[in-house]
């Protein structure tokens, strides 16, 4: 009799077991991913592995459907619609995330990162999961931080060594305050753009120079329009994968598991390939055209340090002091 009941139970289990897969697998959940630059960039590989992850991961209950190059709005209108339940997911860089939290600030302070794996355990533990949290309250569930890199200076004018050098340049920034306040302190005229006009303003020289990483100076193709390539590393920043707060909690449990394992495991590998891109796109940008530039940095560091003075105020000073150890 007893062997029957454990029989009868290990029947049912299978059966709930199976009517459970079943039902994860019948009902198809659409997340429309999206980002404002180019399918060939490194944000756009990160996203075709998350798509990859998610959809193995939920026996295709998840469909993820990939939008680049601002199809969906650009940055600061992506946090928005998600905020809204109107876009699923994102990922952002960390400067326009200002506009919703200011929290985020830290990530623009000049020359506050200089080692990716101290930066990655600062970013993961508590200091990175608080500034994460801030965004709920926007109705954005940030899951967590990928990389974007050591952001690096273009022109057209000339070979740019010393701070001294950008005196009169006129640089495109994002429109971000801790940017514009360092590019102004460092003798520049700052302009602020959206990216989609970047490349047009640099082609008809509307703005002499730009800052970004190595990868998106390269798949952006701005070897095309500018000539010299400064290697500052002046800000490091990371990007934000984000998803509707009030989409995600919608979902079934099973659902939100996939969706958190696999931006973990994403993100991961989004890191490893940026950290080997970095490691190859002198040598082939150099080969597009370009000049590249080294620079003493710890010149650059002293000429930029004014700008912390004068955000000291606005920004959480534990979180810089979890940065530099200060």
């Amino acid at each position: 009799m007893k062997k029957l009941v454990v029989a009868l139970l290990c029947v049912m289990m299978l059966a709930l077991t199976a009517g459970a897969t079943l039902a994860l697998a019948q009902a198809k959940h659409v997340i429309r991913f999206a980002t404002a630059i180019e399918p060939e960039s490194h944000y756009a590989n990160g996203m075709r592995k998350f798509k990859e992850l998610a959809e193995k991961y939920s026996n295709g209950a998840i469909e993820v459907q990939l939008f680049y190059s601002g199809q969906l709005g650009d940055e600061r209108a992506l946090v928005e619609a998600m905020g809204m339940g109107m876009v699923e997911m994102a990922i952002c860089s960390s400067a326009p995330m200002v506009n919703f939290s200011k929290d985020f600030m830290v990530f623009d302070l000049p020359f506050l990162v200089t080692d990716r794996a101290k930066a990655f355990a600062v970013l993961d533990g508590p200091v990175g999961q608080k500034i994460l949290a801030t965004m709920e309250s926007k109705g954005v569930k940030s899951l967590g931080f990928w990389e974007n890199g050591f952001r690096n200076i273009t022109n057209s004018k000339l070979a740019i060594r010393t701070p001294e050098d950008l005196k009169g340049i006129k640089i495109r920034t994002m429109e971000n305050p801790i940017h514009m306040d360092l590019f102004s302190t460092l003798g520049a005229n700052p302009t602020p753009m959206a990216w989609g006009e970047l490349f047009l303003a640099l082609q008809q020289g509307t703005v002499d120079a730009q800052e970004n990483p190595l990868i998106i100076i390269e798949t952006s193709k701005y070897p095309e329009v500018q000539k010299y390539l400064t290697l500052t590393g002046h800000v490091y920043a990371p990007s934000v994968v984000s998803i509707s707060k009030s989409i995600f909690e919608a979902y079934p449990k099973e659902i939100q598991d996939v969706i958190l394992k696999a931006e973990k495991e994403a993100r991961d590998w989004e890191r490893d390939f940026c950290i080997q891109k970095d490691n190859e796109l002198v040598a082939v940008l150099v080969s597009q055209g370009m000049e590249a530039i080294e620079v003493d940095k710890a010149a650059w560091a002293k000429a930029a340090a004014p700008v912390y003075e004068h955000f000291k105020n606005e920004i959480n000073q534990d979180y810089v002091k979890a940065f530099t150890g200060k």
